[in-house]
């Protein structure tokens, strides 16, 4: 088995683990989207507790990636969902899970085509 195959097998299992309610479809394009970030300890996790990283996730992802015009506070408010979601002391929120919650929340899965 590959390790990309193995990263989005452990993904899979994951979100099943924390009842996100992710297809394994979308899961395994934007875990490939994401290149090769997710082999990269500090890349393949999203720290909620860190403002700047949250900031960036909003710009490169949510508003350059997806497209997405809604204002700051809406954005905010969607990656704070997506925190709650995966736990609060859940210490492996895995970016590839992160990013297909915020394209689900925002019904953008045309973008993963």
């Amino acid at each position: 088995m590959s390790k990309l195959n193995e990263k989005i097998e452990h993904y899979t299992a994951a979100s099943k683990e924390l009842k996100l309610g992710l297809s394994d479809d979308l899961i395994t394009k934007v875990t490939v989207g994401l290149g090769p970030s997710i082999y990269k300890q500090d890349a393949e996790t999203v720290s909620c507790s860190d403002s700047s990283e949250l900031d960036t996730v909003k710009k490169n992802f949510l508003q350059k990636k997806l497209g997405l015009t809604a204002s700051d506070a809406d954005l905010d408010a969607a990656i704070k969902k997506v925190c709650e979601a995966m736990g609060t002391s859940n210490r492996h929120k895995y970016r590839a899970l992160f990013y297909a919650l915020l394209t689900k929340e925002f019904g953008k899965e045309s973008v993963y085509a």
